[in-house]
């Protein structure tokens, strides 16, 4: 349930909270955590195996006009991967591993949220 008061960012920092445990569950190990550059913003990178992965978390209080992962617009993605190409240069130079973009959308009382987690949601 989200509290009176409660700012933009506060209720974003819960899902995405809600999101990693979710994915800490389902055997991913997160690395990073808002990841930011002057191309954008990651929510989460995590490892899922040898696998890395780029996750968009969207919180949608109710689903009456579709879910979180529809928001996930052909420039939001080309953005995401955008940010992503700029963290394996920075940070992954000497590892090639595969990589894979998941969008986690969460809607309902961030207490006991209803998850959907898509994975490899798109591509590069």
């Amino acid at each position: 349930m989200l509290k009176f008061g409660q700012t933009t960012k506060q209720v974003g920092d819960s899902a995405e909270q809600a999101a990693e445990h979710f994915l800490q569950q389902q055997g991913l190990t997160t690395l990073k955590k808002n990841f930011r550059c002057k191309l954008g913003e990651v929510d989460l990178i995590m490892r899922h195996g040898s696998c890395l992965v780029f996750v968009e978390v969207r919180y949608r209080k109710q689903n009456y006009f579709g879910s979180g992962s529809e928001t996930v617009t052909a420039s939001k993605q080309q953005k995401l991967i955008r940010t992503a190409q700029y963290f394996l240069q920075k940070h992954d130079k000497n590892n090639i591993h595969p990589c894979r973009f998941d969008v986690v959308s969460i809607s309902g009382d961030l207490n006991q949220p209803d998850i959907d987690w898509l994975e490899n949601a798109f591509g590069m």
